[in-house]
């Protein structure tokens, strides 16, 4: 019996891959010196897309495999791939949720900490020999005992509240809806929320619905001085007013593990020293990464086999 072939869009580790040979024909787009070739080879027998967040899969794309028939992401973030035209078509779409929550959680607070402590500039301090000719390196700022604003407060948000508790942090939030159940202030919004903090940190999801949603009045109503922590998408807030808001000291640090245009990111960002940037590596682990992997290779057997998917996006 012919395995079913499968067009893989992006990268996957090994540890994935070996399997999945096993199991189906692995069509490798990123492979592929002439995609449009490629494509015209073997759109005919694809029967499913795997694929990441930050590739997606676009209409004009699927419109070109007869017989796909489900789209497999390896990650969360699904606001790459035109949800509107998998449903349209009957096609299911499923990503990897809830494993990789506490990794970026844990992220979210090793940029707070790294930005408010000042690690990079602190190793350094140490690597360069400026200890040794300059003495004791300036003051930074805590993190205990802050007032923490968490845009967006679904599983990743609640892990970072969470682990904000363990320091005594006051948290607030921004989201849609209260949520009744979580003894956290609530905000309607970024703007409403930013006055009431000393740090902003967004976890919200991607997508259309939350565009910009950190918007320039958001940023401006930043008590000076504070600091900004981004483990979400670039594309949730606006970035020209963030670096405005970095060059006039509104916030005095950030850390950041997402960008618009990644990974060729505006180069402005390297010229601030107090902000920390990270390659959008927040559920960068091993043992994460191969959860994500096994989870998305079990939605894809369940597909094929006929059964529920585990984690179909609906």
């Amino acid at each position: 019996m012919d395995k079913p072939e499968l067009l893989v869009m992006g990268v996957l580790p090994d540890w994935d891959l070996g399997p999945m040979a096993e199991r189906y024909t692995l069509r490798l787009l990123y492979e592929a010196p002439d995609p449009e070739a490629f494509l015209a080879a073997h759109a005919a027998a694809i029967r499913g897309i795997v694929t990441k967040g930050e590739i997606g899969a676009s209409a004009a794309l699927m419109g070109r495999l007869p017989r796909l028939g489900i789209v497999a992401c390896y990650g969360v973030g699904i606001d790459a791939i035109d949800k509107g035209w998998c449903a349209a078509h009957g096609i299911p779409v499923t990503n990897t949720p809830d494993v990789l929550t506490e990794d970026v959680a844990d992220m979210a607070f090793a940029l707070l900490l790294a930005a408010a402590r000042e690690i990079p500039r602190a190793d350094a301090w140490v690597r360069g020999g400026a200890w040794t000719s300059e003495g004791s390196m300036p003051l930074t700022t805590r993190v205990w005992g802050k007032r923490l604003g968490i845009v967006g407060l679904g599983r990743i948000g609640q892990a970072v509240a969470r682990r904000a508790e363990g320091f005594g942090m006051e948290i607030a939030y921004s989201g849609r809806a209260p949520k009744a159940h979580l003894p956290y202030r609530h905000y309607p919004t970024p703007a409403a929320l930013a006055p009431h903090v000393d740090i902003l940190l967004c976890t919200a999801m991607g997508g259309p619905a939350t565009e910009g949603l950190i918007d320039r009045a958001a940023f401006e109503a930043l008590r000076p001085g504070a600091i900004f922590v981004n483990v979400s998408r670039g594309s949730c807030l606006d970035e020209a007013a963030l670096l405005d808001a970095l060059r006039s000291g509104r916030i005095a640090r950030a850390g950041l593990d997402v960008f618009h245009n990644e990974p060729a990111i505006d180069p402005a960002f390297a010229t601030f020293p107090h902000v920390v940037l990270a390659p959008h590596a927040a559920s960068g682990t091993v043992e994460t990464r191969k959860a994500m992997g096994q989870l998305m290779q079990d939605n894809l057997a369940a597909f094929f086999a006929g059964r529920p998917l585990p984690t179909e996006v609906r």
